[in-house]
């Protein structure tokens, strides 16, 4: 379920409502109690990571930013590593 953000238009309240999308929008206000309540547009709070999305498939050269491009692969320790007998 979505999370919508709401603001009272009276009194600058601002909430949070975990809702389905089939539910009706919220209208009163609980810090006033007036049926002021909008709607807000904010960003989606995740981020598609792996294979298979347009930040790994379809961007070309450079333009691609994903998340382990400066983390050094497994096993790539320089040969510092030693093994206990």
């Amino acid at each position: 379920m979505p999370i919508y953000e709401y603001q009272c238009k009276a009194c600058g309240h601002q909430l949070e409502a975990l809702q389905r999308m089939s539910d009706a929008p919220l209208t009163d206000c609980p810090a006033c109690n007036k049926a002021e309540l909008s709607k807000q547009i904010s960003a989606v709070g995740f981020r598609l990571k792996g294979g298979g999305w347009y930040e790994t498939d379809f961007k070309t050269g450079n333009k691609k930013n994903l998340a382990g491009d400066n983390a050094k692969p497994a096993g790539s320790g320089g040969g510092t590593e030693s093994k206990a007998s």
